[in-house]
């Protein structure tokens, strides 16, 4: 439960119904985080400490739990979709609905894509992020059902606030997002390179998952090799993003695939200007040049003259996070969300 969209995704969703007093639960799988800490009182929480893909132990502890609790439905995000299938066949009265996160699920290996071909047969129905992975599903999956539902965000969950950025105040630029290959940290660290040499006082802040793996070292080794540590700081994972952005200036994200990234929505509600890669469904959110900027991914050049821009017209900067947080707010509410998931439960 490391803060990233489909996670964070899970603890809006069950905090938001049980709001409407529904009967929610959340159930991590692998690992606990930092995010257990956004989970609300009022919603159940089961850890299962899951080891490996055939975790028997797992599996009977969640089954036995949704007996105990009267739970006839999981709503299963990305890869847990697995583990519910199982969980079903030994309990074949629950219903499976999965929520299709990942915009690179779009070439998925062979091998996972026939597994998830399969286990469709088993999903009550799909939510899909984005309108390309709704259209994805229905072509290449076999539930009966599936609907195209844009992610929400909210940051109205308080937690403490702890994560003081460095760096200068009105200075900062903020990119939230799992140290993965995906967003494309390295294509951002390129831009900001040639950013930071045009203006010295700015500083980038990456606030995400460190995995300590290959790709972790990459950004490491980048920063290190170019003398960017004065510039550039890493903060792991943090649950007091609401502070977190209050300290930021502009918003950025550099993926190279995505659904519909939930902290590009956290921006809009923080009314931070943005500069995001034409991937997924951010054009949809950002319209270009009127509520953001939009460009091309993996282009470290164009990247680095859209948040130039932003950095030399404070004006724009004011302009752009105001537009964009009302986009948020008239496009993407928690209410008219969570009426629609309501609806697809019944």
């Amino acid at each position: 439960m490391n803060p990233g969209g489909a996670e964070m995704m899970a603890v809006n969703i069950a905090n938001a119904l049980a709001e409407r007093g529904v009967n929610s639960h959340i159930c991590a799988t692998r690992l606990e985080g930092n995010l257990k800490l956004k989970v609300n009182t009022n919603v159940g929480y089961l850890f299962l400490n899951k080891k490996r893909v055939l975790d028997m132990k797992a599996i009977k502890k969640l089954n036995s739990y949704l007996k105990k609790n009267d739970i006839k439905l999981i709503h299963a995000h990305s890869t847990s979709y697995f583990i519910a299938f199982l969980v079903k066949l030994i309990n074949p009265k629950i219903k499976i609905i999965w929520h299709n996160h990942y915009g690179n699920n779009l070439n998925m290996s062979f091998e996972k894509a026939t597994i998830l071909k399969v286990v469709s047969f088993f999903f009550q129905e799909i939510i899909s992020v984005n309108e390309n992975l709704h259209i994805w599903s229905c072509k290449n999956l076999n539930s009966k059902k599936n609907s195209y539902i844009p992610n929400f965000a909210s940051l109205d969950i308080k937690v403490n606030q702890t994560k003081e950025l460095k760096g200068v105040n009105q200075h900062r630029i903020i990119c939230l997002a799992n140290l993965r290959e995906e967003k494309d940290h390295l294509n951002l660290l390129r831009a900001f390179k040639i950013v930071q040499q045009r203006h010295n006082e700015w500083t980038l802040h990456l606030v995400g998952a460190d995995f300590n793996d290959e790709y972790s070292e990459k950004i490491k080794n980048f920063i290190k090799s170019n003398n960017l540590g004065n510039h550039v700081f890493l903060y792991g994972s943090c649950s007091d993003v609401e502070f977190i952005l209050k300290q930021s200036t502009i918003g950025v994200l550099s993926s190279k695939s995505e659904g519909l990234p939930v902290s590009l929505l956290e921006y809009g509600l923080s009314k931070l200007p943005v500069v995001v890669t034409n991937v997924g469904d951010c054009d949809k959110v950002v319209v270009n040049n009127d509520s953001g900027l939009v460009v091309k991914p993996k282009n470290e050049f164009q990247l680095a003259e859209a948040i130039d821009f932003l950095i030399k017209n404070n004006n724009k900067r004011i302009q752009f996070g105001t537009k964009l947080n009302k986009r948020i707010i008239n496009n993407y509410s928690k209410n008219n969300y969570i009426n629609k998931l309501i609806s697809i439960y019944n």
